[in-house]
């Protein structure tokens, strides 16, 4: 579990393929003081575990899965990615709770850069946008984000100075795909509902939703 705070922007120094899967090499910098073989580490908002270490390097092996559904796929010498070590359970809380499991990818399509801040909006599958609230939180490429609006298949951020000097969306252009993870918490009650809907002893009904204590 991670909170989507940044605490290091490493460099993708090495990738390679390994059957369906890939191996990147990364230079995580100080976060390899405590990195050790079998940790694991958030790339860009996936959660990967380290295989080898040599310096301030890192080995990750990526799942055919993993390159399925994240902006890893791509990734290469050069890259610069975001990176969060798991959270403990006396950290504080400072973001919001973020599993590392990547839902999908959005793109990027436009990038206001204002002086005090920078307006983002990005376009992402429907089933993305449905688990997302105005006010409630996002992971973008690992980085834990306010909506600031949802719409169908298309939603928005803001960024602040600090975000922007910390981390890779600095980097963000008309086109760039980053990775998404909507949070758990909507996850689940969306499910739920959904449930309740789909039953057919009478569908979702204010009765259920007041036993269910969401009324």
């Amino acid at each position: 579990m991670f909170t989507g705070l940044i605490q290091h922007v490493g460099q993708v120094r090495a990738a390679r393929a390994i059957g369906e899967g890939k191996r990147l090499t990364i230079d995580v910098g100080p976060l390899a003081e405590t990195l050790a073989v079998g940790d694991s580490l958030a790339v860009d908002g996936a959660c990967l575990t380290a295989c080898a270490i040599a310096g301030s390097r890192a080995d990750f092996d990526v799942s055919g899965e993993t390159l399925s559904r994240t902006t890893l796929a791509t990734a290469g010498a050069g890259n610069r990615v975001n990176l969060e070590r798991p959270l403990r359970l006396n950290d504080e809380l400072g973001g919001h709770l973020v599993q590392g499991h990547v839902d999908g990818v959005a793109s990027t399509g436009r990038v206001d850069r204002g002086r005090d801040q920078w307006r983002v909006e990005f376009a992402a599958d429907r089933a993305l946008t449905d688990e997302m609230v105005p006010k409630g939180s996002v992971a973008v490429a690992g980085v834990s984000l306010t909506l600031t609006h949802v719409g169908e298949g298309a939603f928005s951020v803001s960024l602040i100075p600090t975000t922007v000097a910390k981390t890779t969306l600095a980097d963000l252009a008309v086109g760039s795909a980053v990775n998404i993870e909507t949070d758990v918490l909507g996850k689940y009650v969306r499910r739920y509902l959904s449930r309740l809907a789909d039953n057919p002893a009478g569908g979702l009904t204010l009765e259920k939703l007041r036993d269910a204590g969401f009324a």
